[in-house]
């Protein structure tokens, strides 16, 4: 078992809170506690995922947690973007670093159904 801090989606899925922290802070008052609280928890929960599949026998369950988890963050960011409360830089740059780790997601997902057939 490699050490989850050293991998690359752990390391850029810690990139993506911070700047998610930075970024919610700007927030509207109105939107700050409800939709940006939900946007940082869920991507707490990406690390979380992360660090669970790497330590587990069966990491597809949780890659596909962490799948799943992916689409709310996406879901939340487009939603701020509609509403004019994250600006268009921001959202583009965020989306970005989504979208990369859904593709790292995937390709660890299909590594380890490889090693594990009947899964």
């Amino acid at each position: 078992m490699a050490q989850y801090k050293h991998l690359p989606i752990y390391r850029l899925t810690y990139e993506l809170l911070q700047r998610v922290m930075r970024v919610t802070k700007e927030f509207p008052r109105e939107y700050k506690f409800s939709l940006g609280q939900k946007i940082k928890d869920e991507v707490v929960e990406l690390v979380v995922l992360i660090y669970k599949a790497n330590s587990s026998e069966d990491k597809v369950k949780y890659i596909n947690t962490l799948l799943e988890r992916l689409q709310v963050v996406g879901l939340l960011l487009r939603l701020c973007h509609d509403l004019k409360i994250m600006p268009s830089k921001n959202y583009a740059s965020i989306v970005e670093m989504v979208e990369s780790l859904g593709r790292q997601a995937q390709g660890w997902k299909k590594s380890n159904s490889k090693s594990k057939p009947n899964r």
